[in-house]
């Protein structure tokens, strides 16, 4: 395999972490959604879980980002 062959590669499954972390942010959201429909008194407290969670799983999509743009642009 050419090395530019598993520089992109590389970069395309790097990638992959972009859409999981955009699942794990609508996951997030819905059952979060689902939960405060179900009891709205305890949504208040469940608010700043949320927005970590939030938080924490952009930053991952983020990572993934920089890892698939340092392999295709400086690797």
């Amino acid at each position: 395999m050419e090395a530019e062959a598993a520089k992109l590669l590389g970069a395309g499954l790097a990638a992959i972490g972009i859409g999981a972390a955009a699942m794990g942010v609508g996951n997030i959201f819905g059952q979060f959604l689902s939960g405060a429909l179900r009891n709205p008194s305890a949504a208040d407290g469940q608010f700043g879980r949320l927005i970590f969670g939030f938080a924490v799983t952009e930053a991952l999509g983020i990572f993934a980002f920089l890892v698939a743009l340092l392999l295709l642009f400086v690797v």
